[in-house]
């Protein structure tokens, strides 16, 4: 198997860059598999996702770091160069509500989604049998209503060696029904993602479809976001809607909405860990 990588490119738009990148890389025996590039009128960035092959025995990424360091310093790119075949580490975090960790379980399993998932995290203790049948440790630190700070930190803590002891490279948030701190969003920049069960930026907090059908909403959907010391207002990844009428009932609502949910958060995760998301400020950029 010839080895792969993924380079992803930020940098001030100019003239030149899909020339510049595309020659280095022919020039070091490597050939393009597929390639997406998009200039923000805007923000006045542009943005490249290259996925591409070796085909020099020695030209190992080690050295593709060193060499592309030089082209990138003269376009003043922000840049990322990842091997296509590894499988990044995983952490799911759930409470009581488990339709979303079903889902992604489901997915790994059945080799839809190329992660390792090295652990489970809960507040609650209801799923430990579901993870045990997957062999994926299971670990439970309950927070219970009302707790002080002091015990909300400690219980951050646990979770953060948790992802730090696995080398995790990705959370998820799989509806883990707690407000983490700033610091814990701080410590978890850039590699958490929440699934908000609304489509944001409407209905924030809790019983979204409760608000949403006292409001008589046509359209419901959920919302896949980074995780930030500002509560759902992270830097969104994925949406989806699903169409509603007056007849339905909040439970009916929320049936509809589990399913967009599990759809959406398996969609950003899966855009993740192939490497097609670059921030953009407050928004992304997701190559599909």
């Amino acid at each position: 198997m010839k080895p792969e990588y993924i380079l992803t490119i930020s940098c001030p738009d100019q003239r030149g860059i899909v020339h510049s990148v595309s020659g280095f890389l022919a020039g070091h025996g490597c050939n393009i598999i597929d390639s997406a590039q998009f200039g923000d009128a805007y923000s006045q960035l542009f943005f490249m996702r290259v996925h591409f092959s070796s085909e020099d025995a020695g030209m190992d990424q080690v050295r593709l770091r060193q060499e592309f360091a030089e082209i990138a310093l003269g376009w003043d790119m922000a840049w990322q160069l990842h091997d296509a075949h590894h499988k990044l580490g995983l952490v799911l975090m759930v409470s009581k509500i488990g339709h979303c960790l079903n889902d992604l379980l489901f997915r790994y399993k059945s080799g839809l989604l190329p992660v390792e998932i090295k652990a489970i995290i809960s507040n609650h203790s209801d799923f430990y049998q579901l993870a045990a049948s997957y062999n994926i440790p299971f670990h439970h630190f309950p927070l219970v209503a009302g707790a002080s700070i002091d015990e909300k930190r400690s219980q951050e803590k646990k979770i953060l060696d948790v992802i730090e002891n696995s080398q995790a490279e990705l959370v998820v948030l799989a509806r883990y029904m707690q407000i983490l701190s700033p610091e814990m969003c701080q410590a978890l920049n850039g590699r958490a993602i929440n699934i908000h069960h609304s489509f944001l930026p409407s209905f924030k907090g809790a019983k979204p479809y409760y608000q949403a059908h006292d409001r008589g909403v046509k359209l419901i959907g959920a919302t896949a976001h980074f995780v930030t010391g500002d509560l759902d207002e992270g830097p969104i990844i994925e949406q989806d809607v699903e169409r509603v009428d007056h007849a339905m009932s909040p439970d009916k609502l929320s049936a509809i909405g589990r399913d967009v949910e599990c759809v959406v958060l398996a969609r950003a995760v899966t855009y993740f860990v192939e490497h097609r998301i670059l921030w953009n400020g407050h928004k992304t950029v997701v190559f599909k």
